[in-house]
C-alpha cells in the first residue's frame, strides 16, 4: 500500500458519479417520480442509496438484508431459490407493491441483469423492457451517430428487428454470451446491445462507451428515465408498440437430454432436420450459426413466416433450452414448442 504505484480507488462514488452521462437522472429526480428498488441482497445493495442521496431521487430501496443463503427471498417456481429479477416468484413481493410506485426495479446478485415492474402490467418480460428500450433510447439520443446500429442474441424477440425497421437501423444478430458485443459497443457501432435473459448495456448520451458487459443498474434506471420524460412507464410503452407493429408471443421452456444427446444438439446441422414445416407453416431457414458473425451458437434455430424456435443444451444441467416465439397468438407458440421438441429428436437420431 505504500508504493508509489499503489493507489486507492472508490468503485462506488466513481460509478454513481458518473450515471448522468448515461442516463437523463436530473429529469428523473426533477419529475419526483416514486422509485421502488429491491437490490435481491446482491452486490449493488449499498450503491442504491447512494445513487438517491447523489441524485436527489424519490427513490425507496425496498430491502438491504445481504444474507448468502438468500432465505429471505420467496422460493422460484420449482421450490429453489434463484436471486433471477426475471421470474414473477422471486419478485413476488415487488410485483405486490407495483401500485405503491410509479416504477420499480430489481437487479440480480452481481447486478448485471434487470427486472421491471411497471404499475401499468407488472411484471415485464424482459423481451418486451428490451424492445420499449431501444424504441426509447434511438428516438432520445441526439447525439448518438446516424449509423449506430443494434446488438441482439439470436434468441432474443423479433419484435425488436421490427423496431429496427422502423427507426431505420441496423440489427447485429449475435450468438449467445455478450462478449460478442464488445467490439460494437466499444467503437461505437452498436449504441445497444441485449440479449434475452434481461442483460443489456448501451452508450453514453454522448454516443461513446459505457460499458462493454451488461449493466443491470443503467438499465433499471432507464425505466424511471422513460417514465419520467414521457409520462409513460416501460408497459404502456409496450402496449403502444403492439398497436404499430403487431403483437409477439414468446417464451422458454426446458426438455430433459442425456450428455450424449446435449452433444448432439450442439453440433446439429442443417441436414439433420427432416421437417420441412413447423406448426402448419413452411420452414424457410435453419440456423446454426448467427447471421451477424457467422460464428457457431451451439444449438439450431428454425424459422418459418410466422414464428420460430432454438434449441442449445445447458451447460450445467441435464437438459436443453428451447427458446420460441409466434407471430399469431398463445396457442400458436404452445403448438411450436410441442412440435420443436419432436423436431430435435428426429434429428438426433
Amino acid at each position: 500500500m505504500r508504493a508509489s504505484n499503489t493507489h486507492k480507488h472508490n468503485y462506488l462514488r466513481a460509478y454513481v458519479g458518473q450515471l448522468d452521462q448515461v442516463l437523463d437522472m436530473g429529469a428523473i429526480a426533477k419529475s419526483g417520480i416514486a422509485i421502488g428498488v429491491n437490490p435481491l441482497g446482491g452486490a449493488g445493495v449499498h450503491y442504491w442509496a447512494a445513487i438517491a442521496e447523489h441524485y436527489r431521487l424519490n427513490m425507496h430501496v425496498l430491502n438491504l438484508e445481504v444474507d448468502q443463503t438468500f432465505r429471505f427471498l420467496p422460493c422460484d417456481w420449482d421450490g429453489q431459490i434463484r436471486m433471477d429479477p426475471s421470474s414473477a416468484f422471486a419478485m413476488s413481493e415487488l410485483i405486490a407493491l407495483k401500485d405503491r410506485f410509479d416504477i420499480a426495479f430489481a437487479c440480480d446478485t452481481d447486478h448485471d441483469r434487470h427486472g421491471i415492474v411497471t404499475k401499468s402490467t407488472g411484471l415485464m418480460p424482459s423481451n418486451n423492457y428490451l424492445s420499449v428500450a431501444i424504441d426509447y433510447l434511438f428516438q432520445h439520443r441526439a447525439q448518438w451517430g446516424k449509423t449506430t446500429g443494434i446488438g441482439k442474441t439470436l434468441v432474443s424477440t423479433q419484435m425488436i428487428n421490427r423496431i429496427a425497421a422502423k427507426l431505420g437501423r441496423g440489427v447485429q444478430e449475435m450468438p449467445i454470451g455478450f462478449k460478442w458485443f464488445v467490439d460494437g459497443l466499444a467503437s461505437g457501432s452498436l449504441g445497444f446491445a441485449g440479449e434475452e435473459s434481461a442483460g443489456a448495456s448501451f452508450s453514453r448520451i454522448n454516443g461513446t462507451a459505457w460499458s462493454t458487459d451488461k449493466d443491470g443498474i443503467t438499465a433499471a434506471l432507464l425505466s424511471a428515465e422513460i417514465t419520467a420524460t414521457t409520462g409513460r412507464d416501460p408497459g404502456q410503452w409496450y402496449e403502444t408498440l403492439t398497436e404499430q407493429l403487431g403483437n409477439v408471443y414468446n417464451g422458454r421452456i426446458e426438455a430433459p437430454a442425456t450428455p450424449e444427446q446435449k452433444k448432439q444438439i450442439s453440433k446439429l446441422s442443417p441436414d439433420n432436420v427432416k421437417s420441412t414445416s413447423l406448426s402448419g407453416d413452411q420452414i424457410k431457414q435453419i440456423l446454426t450459426t448467427a447471421p451477424a458473425n457467422g460464428k457457431q451458437f451451439g444449438g439450431i434455430k428454425i424459422e418459418t413466416d410466422y414464428g420460430w424456435f432454438a434449441a442449445r443444451p445447458s451447460g450445467t444441467e441435464s437438459i436443453y433450452k428451447i427458446y420460441g416465439e409466434s407471430f399469431k397468438d398463445a396457442n400458436h407458440l404452445e403448438s411450436i414448442f410441442k412440435e420443436a421438441q419432436d423436431i430435435v429428436l428426429t434429428a438426433l437420431k
